[in-house]
């Protein structure tokens, strides 16, 4: 597999175009004018957009079926046309006159992660579990290795910005994303949030609650996994707005309990609700240990920390929870994401 996208016409203007938008893209492009040639760069071209001139020869050659493989045309396309863009196992097509954009999108998707990134959802199993610390730890934590996206789903937080100390960097918000329509590319969504060097931060607008529609979830969630190697999303215990959309795009949940009687039965009616397939849970604090924890809820207990001394004072001055890497709640970031299976 080659980081060039293939185009296949005879039409110089078409291949102008073409080319001019695979270049918005971020791709190289290769320009071919014969059916032979397009067959032998075919399997290893990132993308292969064909256009219509040749679509009906190429459909005769046969090729083989691929994902990423686009028909353009600078016109409505006939039957026979259609057809034989459906036999070239075309995904779309489009018309440049009014729809190029979709080329730059489809191509800017075919250059995102080919692996989608690891998502992992962290909720808290009683009020004041400090699910949204950890979830802004294990993202600070993963950042130092692999891009990564902390999504922030609880609209009565802090603020996950605040939390990391990016409330002052430019980048749109959950308010923004409701507004837009159309399919989000994963490197749209990596570039446009908050960020510092590979950690970035979708969050609500300060002072304000933007009730989430499930769409809008799955839509933004789709495009932060194709954009990052690790996603990982703070999430309401009350599962407003689009948590059971989180939840189904989720590889892992993990809960945070602290270890008091009246946190850890919380924990358990929560556990109920959520199940266990996914699931793991981080113990905080003393009291009542991690085995008695993991036989009531039924869960492997990935972890078990004390409290870490000073962390008001670093979220205040905007350092984050794990800016310090042998930290309480850096060191058991570290070994959640490795029970995930995200380098750390």
């Amino acid at each position: 597999m080659t980081d060039d996208v293939l185009i296949a016409t005879r039409d110089p203007a078409l291949a102008d175009e073409v080319v001019r938008l695979a270049a918005a893209a971020g791709a190289e492009a290769i320009v071919v004018e014969e059916t032979l040639a397009a067959r032998q760069l075919w399997p290893s071209a990132r993308s292969v957009l064909v256009a219509r001139d040749l679509v009906t020869e190429l459909a005769a050659a046969g090729p083989d079926r691929r994902p990423g493989v686009l028909v353009v045309t600078d016109r409505a396309v006939t039957d026979s046309e259609y057809r034989a863009a459906l036999a070239v196992g075309a995904e779309q097509v489009i018309e440049l006159s009014t729809s190029s954009h979709l080329v730059v999108e489809a191509l800017t998707d075919a250059g995102d992660q080919a692996v989608p990134a690891t998502t992992i959802a962290v909720i808290g199993g009683s009020g004041g579990a400090g699910a949204s610390t950890f979830a802004a730890a294990l993202a600070q934590t993963a950042a130092r290795q692999l891009p990564t996206l902390l999504v922030d789903a609880d609209p009565l937080g802090a603020g996950a910005d605040r939390v990391l100390g990016l409330e002052e960097e430019p980048g749109v918000r959950w308010d923004d994303l409701a507004r837009s329509v159309g399919r989000l590319s994963g490197r749209s969504l990596r570039e446009a949030v908050p960020r510092r060097a590979d950690l970035g931060v979708l969050t609500y607008p300060a002072g304000t609650v933007t009730p989430l529609e499930p769409g809008t979830v799955r839509r933004v969630l789709s495009a932060a996994r194709r954009g990052h190697r690790a996603v990982i999303v703070d999430l309401p215990r009350t599962f407003t707005g689009g948590a059971e959309e989180v939840l189904a795009a989720t590889d892992r949940v993990v809960v945070i309990t602290v270890a008091t009687v009246a946190g850890v039965a919380a924990t358990v009616r929560l556990v109920a609700r959520l199940g266990s397939g996914r699931t793991g849970i981080v113990v905080r604090g003393a009291g009542v240990d991690g085995a008695t924890i993991g036989a009531l809820t039924g869960l492997p207990v990935m972890a078990e920390m004390r409290d870490q001394r000073g962390l008001a004072e670093a979220v205040d001055l905007g350092a984050g929870p794990a800016h310090a890497r042998r930290s309480v709640l850096a060191r058991t970031a570290v070994e959640v994401l490795r029970d995930c299976g995200v380098a750390a």
